[in-house]
């Protein structure tokens, strides 16, 4: 679960990092490790500048403000299909999983996707992952007409019309995780 919430953050982070175009919109990644090596990291970037230094990237899977997800394993799911038929229905709570050790539930709320995931599983210290991500980024992300193909600059030009949101909190014990998108530079520590 931990890969699986990692990879998840970190596709959000690439996708985040490309997600508007005014100066005035930031992107914000703060993380907080406070186990046995505690760390602390912050992100803030002008919106602006993430997306005009996304395509300027070449390096691994991502090149020219793309990514490819090639191996992402969907067991035979069209994942295009599934978020089309998502997006076009009603708000809803589609899946909800209750269970000793976990608990999922997979919605649509006014215009965005949720997952929410509290996993209790690892040692008794919970892990909780939420997620809320605006359809209209989500289109823009999957506007390059690849299957295996993410377009973080059209995802950034998408979220930039949202306003303040926060896309991503991940709490497991000793690491928290929150990415977001506001107007409020950062202040000079």
């Amino acid at each position: 679960m931990k890969k699986t919430i990692l990879g998840l953050v970190l596709l959000i982070l690439a996708t985040s990092m490309v997600l508007a175009q005014t100066s005035d919109k930031w992107l914000h990644i703060k993380v907080d490790n406070t186990g046995d090596k505690t760390e602390r990291v912050r992100v803030n970037i002008p919106l602006d500048l993430a997306e005009k230094i996304l395509p300027a990237i070449n390096k691994d899977h991502l090149h020219a403000g793309k990514v490819r997800i090639g191996e992402a394993k969907f067991n035979d799911i069209d994942l295009r299909a599934m978020l089309d038929a998502i997006r076009s229905s009603k708000d809803n709570e589609f899946v909800t999983v209750d269970s000793q050790h976990q608990n999922v539930r997979v919605a649509k709320q006014g215009g965005n996707l949720i997952v929410k995931v509290n996993d209790l599983r690892h040692g008794q210290k919970e892990q909780k992952v939420d997620i809320s991500i605006p359809f209209t980024v989500i289109d823009a992300l999957l506007s390059s007409g690849k299957k295996d193909e993410l377009d973080l600059v059209a995802a950034v030009r998408a979220l930039a019309a949202h306003g303040d949101t926060v896309l991503v909190t991940v709490t497991d014990g000793s690491n928290n995780v929150r990415i977001w998108v506001d107007s409020n530079a950062p202040a000079a520590q």
